[in-house]
């Protein structure tokens, strides 16, 4: 996760507004559970390119901007970078180094779904994707389902493009968030104007950004450079790392223990703020694996589900914190999904 301590450019990140969209159609989901891919050193980079990063008109970075070997950086300003420029530096060097394991980390894992070529329309769950034509394109709206787990990894792997349509979004929900989203492309990516996308680019040539674009994650063109075109107002082309306030969740159950059929109530409570706002959104009960049910948090960050069909016997109960997005002054505000330590519940005989 990218450090949370104050920083003047992780605030422009809560400058996202909340994207919505009708979904058509679902892939089958893909049931391996990946482990995250690491960037290292290239985490707090918004913007990464070998040779060189050029800007027009008004964008605004959020985070760093690292160029290795090259040293080319130009249009800021008008443009604005709410982080460090490294270039040809020994710092620059180190997160390129750690951005190009990544990228061979996760193109070299091995697909277990594939997928159509247009992802507009689709509901994804976790996994890794490739496409049986090499590009993937995105018209209108693909929503990443993380299922209920924080955790939740997408890899797409594309072997020649990425390109998004005009006015195209992407949605997460369920837990999914935009650092475990990886998109890896052998060639070349373009964003089309005024388009929404999450997660980090690793692409292994050019990266083409149209005016009005609104990118939460990362760009890096690990061979060449990226290409930024501005608006002439605001609101300006935005690429911001991203942000989202931690929280940390815990359930407790009450009565513990309990008899068979008897009802029992689990409350979650979940800690965290941002500028006085605290989270909000729907919270999961789980038995292991299993959703018990689900409730929306109150005013106080709270949530709690009762349920009189636990079996005889010990379960391991937690709590699932997904948020849906908080408004805070004209902005939305993320917070980080979080899962509580497990709480063993006890359920005996009748009486």
């Amino acid at each position: 996760m990218v450090d949370l301590s104050p920083r003047s450019w992780l605030s422009v990140a809560l400058t996202g507004v909340l994207a919505m969209g009708t979904l058509t159609a679902s892939t089958r989901s893909a049931t391996a559970r990946q482990e995250g891919v690491e960037l290292g050193q290239a985490e707090d980079c918004a913007l990464m390119a070998k040779l060189g990063v050029n800007s027009t008109d008004l964008t605004r970075i959020a985070g760093d901007v690292d160029v290795s070997p090259g040293t080319i950086v130009t249009g800021f300003p008008p443009g604005k970078v709410l982080g460090e420029i490294n270039t040809g530096n020994a710092d620059a060097a180190e997160a390129m180094q750690h951005a190009v394991a990544a990228y061979h980390d996760a193109t070299g894992r091995p697909a277990n779904g594939t997928i159509s070529p247009q992802l507009g329309g689709l509901t994804v769950p976790p996994g890794v994707y490739e496409s049986p034509r090499g590009f993937f394109q995105i018209d209108g709206t693909l929503t990443l389902d993380g299922e209920g787990d924080p955790d939740a990894v997408f890899i797409f792997q594309a072997d020649t493009a990425l390109n998004t349509g005009q006015v195209s979004n992407i949605d997460v929900v369920n837990g999914a968030q935009e650092d475990n989203i990886f998109w890896v492309v052998g060639n070349t990516v373009s964003l089309g104007a005024l388009s929404t996308f999450r997660g980090n680019i690793l692409a292994w040539n050019g990266i083409t950004v149209d005016e009005g674009v609104a990118m939460y994650g990362r760009l890096m063109s690990l061979n060449t450079s990226i290409s930024l075109t501005g608006t002439e107002t605001e609101p300006t082309t935005h690429i911001s790392v991203p942000f989202r306030p931690p929280t940390s969740t815990t359930v407790t159950s009450s009565p513990n223990p309990s008899r068979l059929h008897e009802p029992v109530t689990f409350t979650a409570v979940v800690q965290g703020s941002y500028d006085g706002v605290r989270p909000g959104g729907e919270v999961l009960f789980k038995d292991g694996s299993t959703v018990l049910g689900s409730a929306l948090l109150d005013a106080s960050a709270v949530a709690r589900f009762t349920t009189a069909e636990l079996t005889r016997g010990v379960h391991s109960i937690t709590a699932v914190f997904l948020d849906e997005g908080s408004a805070v002054n004209e902005a939305w505000v993320y917070f980080e999904p979080s899962e509580s330590p497990a709480v063993e519940h006890q359920v005996l005989n009748r009486r």
